[in-house]
């Protein structure tokens, strides 16, 4: 999985590259949790464009296997980007990134700047 490390805050990131297939499999959760842990990386950051459609279409059930990898390894992420195109199609959609971004394991942010403004409140 490619990527760069960033500081943001003082938290490392494993932020995943912008260019690639898409994600959305278990397989791609572990690969991504492999790559942040070999980096040492506290959190990972996804860019919404690099998830498949089925992600965005919870009832797939393909996002909630991707959560569920890094919630049962205690990584948190964020998905970075803007997925309005989906959200609006879907209330699900809507209700689930509103109750992610409640907590502190997974947010759907905008840009970076909302991330690292995030980040700052805890």
């Amino acid at each position: 999985m490619t990527g760069t490390v960033v500081q943001i805050r003082n938290f490392r990131v494993f932020e995943c590259a912008v260019e690639g297939a898409p994600l959305g499999t278990e397989h791609d959760a572990a690969d991504l949790l492999s790559a942040s842990w070999g980096e040492n990386a506290n959190l990972v950051l996804i860019p919404a464009g690099r998830l498949g459609a089925a992600f965005f279409d919870l009832k797939t059930g393909v996002a909630g296997n991707f959560v569920q990898k890094f919630v049962n390894y205690g990584i948190r992420f964020a998905i970075v980007g803007d997925i309005t195109e989906h959200s609006e199609r879907s209330r699900a959609l809507r209700d689930f990134v509103k109750e992610c971004n409640r907590g502190a394991q997974i947010w759907f942010v905008k840009d970076r700047e909302e991330f690292a403004r995030r980040l700052g409140e805890e």
